[in-house]
């Protein structure tokens, strides 16, 4: 199966409001698209921005989060990690890079806001089948780098459903649920870049691996707290 993935590279969007419609009216899109769309563009279209002047990036941090902990090294740095939107991430998600002296917060309603932007899309090019998913960069314990994670969606089922399907060897699958969309988004937000690409947009085209759903959401995804496996371990979050 080969994967499409397309970069687009756009005018730049400025903080600390700037609607993205015009270039979202720019994209040329066909029935089965997948587009990728980082959340700061998408915080800077709803104007999700504060001046750094004058703020308290602290404060910022505990208004955005579910839970919050501060934690500060023997090293000499110090973070605030979060609980956010059900995703575990630093400072909220809150960022200051490509910025221009502002504070970019994660849009809000991260999911009715892909499904307005597909929504329009889907009427303006006259296509059935569209996904729209916002990306942002995330940290994994334990490694350095950052890679892509999804923070909203719509139009895609994030999850492949295995559980009663056998195993080579005849075993029956009893728990196993096949993430679909985050290796993708890991694909796009690395097209994208982290530094002055300029390429906030990346469109998927021909994967078939993948449903189209008009009901996904993030909730088809997230894990609650209380059942997840690193429950001990997010725990001192609350």
């Amino acid at each position: 199966m080969q994967l499409n993935f397309i970069p687009i590279k756009t005018r730049i969007v400025n903080p600390p409001k700037d609607e993205i419609w015009d270039i979202l009216d720019n994209l040329s899109i066909v029935d089965g698209d997948i587009i990728f769309i980082t959340s700061k563009i998408l915080a800077i279209h709803q104007g999700r921005c504060v001046p750094v002047v004058g703020a308290d990036k602290k404060e910022l941090i505990k208004q955005e989060a579910t839970y919050y902990l501060p934690y500060e090294s023997d090293k000499g740095f110090h973070v605030n990690l979060t609980i956010t939107n059900n995703i575990l991430i630093p400072a909220a998600g809150i960022d200051e890079s490509n910025a221009n002296e502002h504070y970019i917060l994660w849009p809000k309603n991260v999911d009715d806001l892909c499904a307005e932007i597909r929504k329009y899309l889907m009427q303006k090019n006259n296509i059935k089948r569209l996904g729209v998913v916002s990306t942002d960069s995330h940290t994994t314990p334990l490694r350095w780098g950052v890679t892509g994670i999804t923070i909203g969606l719509a139009g895609v089922n994030p999850l492949e459903d295995i559980r009663g399907k056998s195993d080579i060897f005849g075993r029956t699958m009893k728990l196993t649920q096949v993430n679909k969309i985050d290796p993708l988004t890991a694909m796009a937000t690395l097209i994208s870049g982290e530094a002055d690409e300029r390429v906030p947009i990346v469109i998927l085209r021909g994967y078939e691996g993948i449903e189209f759903s008009e009901n996904a959401s993030m909730e088809n995804f997230n894990i609650p707290l209380e059942v997840d496996i690193y429950r001990p371990l997010l725990e001192v979050l609350k």
